[in-house]
């Protein structure tokens, strides 16, 4: 579990072909919040959850498997690109974002970063099956990063980017084009989860009963 607070922008140091998955090396800058870091903890890349299987000097290596790499950007990985890390949450962190899992749902396209003055928005296209678990003023994480949508249409969604965010994230090498991980709201997905057993229940008459509870698992 993750929050959305890049805490250290690294590097892909290294991008190595494993069968049908990758071994990816990636290096890290912020040595007092990485220096601790063992095998088998989970970091969030870009938003994606990944184990440490190695560890180096400022450095660690992950293993992306093939499911992985069709869901999410980093089989596009080469190194020197940035990426954003966090490390996974412990239970006396405080929560600045909101509650990421690192498993990405979908890959979305920016189509344009507009200066505001002093913020940036940016609008995002996504598929159209997602369309039931954005609202406006919900959290998404992009590329790892949380952030509020200001608004929707259709299938596609803008966010204000404020100076720090856009200093301190690998926000600010977005452009129109670029790729980006896209994870929507666990709370949105469990809600649209049960409108849509609801919706196709047996006994759906359309208003929450007992047996409905029930039936999920309540």
């Amino acid at each position: 579990m993750f929050t959305g607070i890049v805490k250290d922008v690294g590097t892909i140091a290294g991008v190595h072909r494993r069968g049908a998955g990758l071994r990816i090396a990636v290096r890290y800058n912020n040595e007092q919040e990485f220096s601790d870091l063992a095998i088998d903890e989970s970091v969030a890349i870009n938003g994606v959850c990944q184990t440490v299987v190695a560890l180096g000097d400022k450095a660690f290596d992950v293993d992306t498997i093939e499911e992985t790499l069709k869901k999410t950007t980093l089989g596009f990985f080469a190194p020197g690109a940035p990426v954003n890390l966090e490390r996974a949450l412990q239970a006396s962190d405080r929560l600045g974002g909101h509650f990421v899992q690192g498993h990405v749902d979908c890959v979305g396209t920016v189509l344009g970063v507009y200066d505001l003055g002093g913020s940036r928005e940016i609008r995002i296209g996504f598929p159209e099956e997602f369309q039931p678990f954005i609202v406006p003023v919900g959290s998404i994480a992009i590329d790892g990063v949380s952030l509020t949508v200001a608004n929707v249409k259709e299938n596609s969604f803008a966010v204000a980017i404020i100076p720090y965010t856009f200093d301190n994230t690998t926000i600010n090498n977005l452009k129109e084009g670029s790729r980006v991980n896209l994870e929507f709201d666990i709370l949105g997905k469990y809600i649209a989860r049960q409108q849509e057993l609801l919706k196709n229940s047996e006994r759906g008459s359309g208003k929450i009963s007992e047996n409905w509870l029930s039936d999920l698992g309540y």
